[in-house]
């Protein structure tokens, strides 16, 4: 398909539009009112409208517009996800972009941004009366996140990060400490958590063994939040401690002699890099989001739980509709470049119980040996017992490998079945980073290199998917129902 014209066109309407929203924000206090939708201007309130009204639903696209190294984000509206088409042209709300779009119910629409450099702000979205999206008027520059996840009220973003000077050893040498932002949904507030609670939010030690270690989503159920735990290895301040107590016989080659590397590969002088113990699994419980009451549950069935690409950490800790929790590793350790680091564990998942303080000592499946040797790259929960992964095309042990393939996982018979029905994996480039769920099916956004990204309804009980609405854009991010708030 040729879209590059499309493209063009698509791309300077958008730019003009967004101009125009930035002239229509600079109105002065005396400028009239405009009613929305009519383009007409009057100095006196409508008169309401006492009539029954049709309830606004529709579900919401975050996609990009990209022509050549500049690139359009477009919040669309749809009816209808399982048909027809919908394009940006006279369609949508130009905006900023995020790192992460996550829906809270129905009723709002959040672009997590990480904030590093001038990466822009994180903000929220509704749905207006008109049927397109509007901006909420406050913007929050959150810190830097790796994971985020939702409890009661709240987002929760998570990031690892140095704690606060008054906690440094005789070295100088700052601890890791679990860094929170609380966005408080409705009331449109962000908070973060207090550092100053070692006890609470101290990385350091996390499971007992030394290493400081970074939380994988957050995901509610039976009134306590669980999240993944994931070992990162010895700060210099973990390595330091108690004359070097926490590392291993065999390991200190690791440590670094001193700092370097760049972005999320960088590393300081005594740190040592990765966890020293890749052939476990931890998962944090706790009383609610200011991570109090804390409980550690541990299996050696999985290596860590979680998927990683760069930065982001991938939630692989999911709730299912009984309350369950499935928690699923892909064995990300295997990559890793020495063997002492790298795991031997397939990648698999196992199960705690709804309410129990210990993991299902009769539950695991080993997903490798159902798909090849495959992994996968991150996962979501589908409804029921059912689980969507994103698959990656060969082992890990082999180079090249992309994760252009999605499969069912059914926590009831343990099988994992790839998805027929999507184009044919070597022409997908790449899927949505959140789907929908509803109604017993998953709604995907899946892109392919010969033509528009399309929505993909898959139903989890068959493992089948049929093409639904197409999008005339370059890129869907993610998708999800609005309603009108009341």
């Amino acid at each position: 398909m040729k879209k590059n014209y499309f493209y063009h066109l698509t791309f300077a309407m958008l730019m003009a539009a967004a101009l125009a929203a930035c002239s229509d924000d600079k109105t002065s206090p005396d400028t009239p009112n405009t009613q929305p939708g009519t383009g007409t201007e009057t100095d006196v309130p409508a008169t309401p409208d006492t009539s029954e009204k049709e309830e606004v639903v529709g579900f919401t696209l975050a996609t990009s517009v990209a022509d050549g190294d500049k690139t359009a984000n477009v919040l669309l509206t749809a009816k209808d996800l399982n048909a027809g088409s919908v394009s940006p042209v006279g369609n949508g709300l130009v905006n900023d972009g995020a790192t992460e779009w996550v829906f809270y119910g129905d009723s709002y629409l959040y672009a997590l941004t990480y904030n590093q450099g001038n990466a822009g702000t994180t903000r929220s979205y509704v749905l207006g009366a008109d049927g397109q999206m509007s901006a909420r008027p406050n913007e929050y520059k959150i810190s830097r996140f790796t994971s985020f996840g939702k409890c009661g009220k709240y987002l929760l973003t998570s990031s690892t990060g140095d704690g606060p000077s008054a906690y440094a050893d005789a070295s100088g040498h700052l601890p890791q400490m679990l860094l929170l932002t609380y966005l408080d949904v409705e009331a449109e507030m962000a908070t973060s958590s207090d550092s100053q609670n070692k006890d609470t939010f101290m990385a350091e030690n996390f499971v007992g063994n030394g290493e400081y270690v970074t939380l994988s989503g957050f995901v509610e159920s039976g009134g306590k939040l669980y999240s993944g735990v994931i070992g990162m290895g010895l700060s210099p301040y973990g390595s330091a401690a108690e004359g070097g107590k926490y590392i291993r016989d065999g390991y200190a080659d690791l440590v670094k002699t001193e700092s370097g590397g760049t972005g999320s590969g960088a590393y300081e002088k005594g740190e040592l890099q990765g966890t020293q113990y890749p052939d476990e699994c931890w998962v944090a419980v706790f009383d609610n989001e200011r991570l109090e009451g804390r409980k550690l549950l541990h299996t050696d069935k999985i290596s860590y739980p979680c998927g990683r690409y760069r930065s982001q950490y991938y939630q692989a800790v999911w709730a299912a509709d009984n309350g369950d929790i499935y928690v699923f590793s892909p064995s990300y350790a295997k990559t890793l470049a020495d063997a002492r680091q790298q795991t031997v564990l397939p990648a698999g998942v196992v199960r705690i119980k709804a309410g129990a303080a210990e993991f299902d000592a009769g539950y695991y499946f080993n997903l490798e040996e159902q798909s090849g040797g495959k992994s996968f790259l991150r996962c979501w929960h589908a409804g029921g017992n059912y689980f969507l992964l994103r698959m990656y095309d060969r082992p890990f042990a082999q180079s090249g490998y992309v994760a252009n393939q999605l499969a069912i996982f059914d926590g009831d018979s343990g099988k994992l079945t790839f998805v027929s029905g999507l184009p044919a994996a070597e022409s997908i480039t790449d899927f949505g980073k959140m789907p929908y769920i509803a109604d017993g099916a998953v709604y995907m956004p899946v892109m392919t290199s010969d033509g528009y990204p399309a929505i993909y309804k898959i139903d989890p009980a068959t493992a089948t998917a049929v093409k639904g609405l197409q999008a005339e854009v370059s890129t869907v991010t993610a998708v999800g129902k609005m309603r009108l708030l009341d």
